[in-house]
């Protein structure tokens, strides 16, 4: 025979903690995992809106070119050095300097001609006084002619690298490159039309061009204003 309670009643008393203590422990876990689900929501938006932000603090640096951290060292411990920074010009060698002409040779002097002896001459028959003649009147002078002026020299650029341009990165200027744009001048020559037609082109960079006035900025470098570039935006590749 069984050792159980023979009363249903007493079973049933037995059963119902047993019962209760189960429906307490699952509605804690459920609300444990219910609030592991928000958190982790909560986490995974973070870490989302924070790759989002450091996307977009990237594609900027890479516009200015200011990808590479200031101070940073290349392997050789040396500091390393941007690429926007415009390099020394190369001094001319020695075999590439223009040669002086030749000095001509000395001519010498043709040694004087002895003058001949002139023979005795008779004295001459007595010659009749010539009636006065006239004086000549001198010729009126030749009028020298003015040389032509010469014309004004052209005015020579302070740069043509697209990268003096502020705010016209590298990559901006890979991107003006490839619509056929080498050069400051070709900007400074746009006009409103073909400049509006270029902007658009631009994609995700337009409205560049008239946020950083680059037409202002081309033509003060191309016509070799430097005092007028710096004193409306800046020291030059400052």
């Amino acid at each position: 025979m069984s050792s159980g309670p023979q009363n249903p009643n007493q079973a049933i008393d037995v059963m119902v903690p047993i019962t209760i203590s189960h429906v307490i422990l699952m509605v804690a876990l459920a609300a444990a995992a219910i609030a592991i689900l928000i958190y982790g929501t909560i986490i995974a938006r973070r870490r989302r809106n924070a790759a989002k932000q450091v996307e977009e603090n990237f594609a900027i640096a890479e516009e200015h070119g200011a990808t590479a951290e200031p101070g940073s060292a290349s392997i050789d411990g040396t500091p390393a050095v941007s690429s926007d920074v415009p390099k020394a010009e190369r001094a001319p060698d020695a075999a590439e300097m223009p040669r002086p002409a030749p000095a001509a040779a000395p001519v010498s002097a043709p040694a004087p001609t002895p003058a001949p002896i002139a023979a005795p001459v008779a004295a001459p028959a007595p010659v009749a006084t010539p009636a006065p003649v006239a004086a000549p009147v001198p010729a009126p002078a030749p009028v020298p002619t003015p040389a032509p002026a010469a014309a004004p020299a052209a005015a020579t650029p302070i740069a043509s690298d697209l990268t003096q341009i502020k705010g016209l990165g590298p990559k901006l200027a890979a991107t003006l490159v490839d619509l056929g744009i080498t050069r400051v001048e070709q900007i400074a020559a746009l006009t409103p039309d073909a400049a509006a037609a270029l902007d658009a082109k631009l994609g995700v960079f337009k409205g560049r061009m008239t946020r950083d006035r680059w037409i202002e900025q081309a033509t003060l470098l191309s016509a070799g204003d430097r005092a007028g570039y710096e004193a409306a935006f800046g020291k030059l590749g400052g």
